[in-house]
């Protein structure tokens, strides 16, 4: 499991949703609205919608803004202005950081998203400067204390993943974009309910990140995470979890 598996672990068990609700319904917003402009608002034909949707589900985002959403993406509200840009860059330590932004005015994230490499050590590269460094892969998490780990395993193959990880608290299962919509149903079928589903990007290979690196590192992912336009960010570091769980909780 790299790094930013665990960083990604740590940050979502100790945040505070509450204080950060009106951040992750807009992103949730944008991708909901992305989705039925790429594939229309019906989510059974929609798969990236219904992946919207489910995540939508798990931040408890109110049916309201569920719906606005859909609306805009299928014009009934205005013109969505959204484009769709992957970034990349480096980050401390030679760090590849891979980033999926939604954004009104390319402009002004390229700048902000430069400023903040430059602030924390790192800088913003060109388009496939690292995206072959990664792999387009569905993943399912599980809170370890909940699920027998070779019984999730023995169900996990048979239904079609590829790959168990497990980082002491949480299970991650890996299955290709392809499988992930059957794997997921077969182990809820078989009373295996995942506390988070999406397609993510692994990281192929890894970057070990010193104690020098590793604070700005961390500073530079949350800023990421954190800022408006920035739907999902990705990397490849490798670092001791006692330091990385110090560094984001701090």
């Amino acid at each position: 499991m790299s790094g930013h598996s665990k960083w990604h672990n740590i940050r979502e068990r100790k945040s505070k949703v509450d204080a950060v609700k009106g951040k992750v319904f807009t992103k949730v917003a944008r991708e909901i609205i992305m989705a039925v402009r790429q594939g229309g608002p019906n989510p059974e034909s929609n798969f990236r919608l219904r992946m919207a949707l489910l995540k939508a589900k798990e931040v408890n985002m109110p049916k309201d803004n569920i719906e606005r959403a859909i609306q805009k993406g299928s014009g009934q509200r205005g013109e969505d202005r959204y484009e769709e840009i992957v970034y990349e860059g480096y980050g401390p330590g030679g760090v590849a950081i891979l980033m999926e932004i939604a954004t009104d005015n390319r402009n002004r994230t390229a700048a902000e998203l430069r400023s903040l490499f430059s602030r924390y050590g790192g800088n913003l590269g060109e388009s496939g400067c690292v995206s072959w460094m990664f792999e387009k892969k569905g993943l399912l998490t599980f809170n370890a204390s909940d699920v027998d780990e070779d019984a999730l395993l023995s169900a996990a193959l048979e239904a079609g993943a590829d790959d168990l990880r497990n980082d002491g608290k949480v299970l991650e299962l890996y299955t290709s974009p392809q499988s992930f919509e059957d794997v997921k149903k077969s182990l809820e079928a078989k009373g295996f309910k995942p506390v988070s589903a999406e397609i993510t990007m692994l990281p192929q290979t890894t970057v070990n990140v010193n104690r020098q690196s590793a604070s700005q590192l961390v500073k530079l992912l949350n800023a990421l995470e954190d800022h408006d336009d920035v739907q999902k960010v990705y990397s490849n570091f490798e670092m001791e979890e006692s330091l990385l769980e110090e560094l984001v909780t701090s």
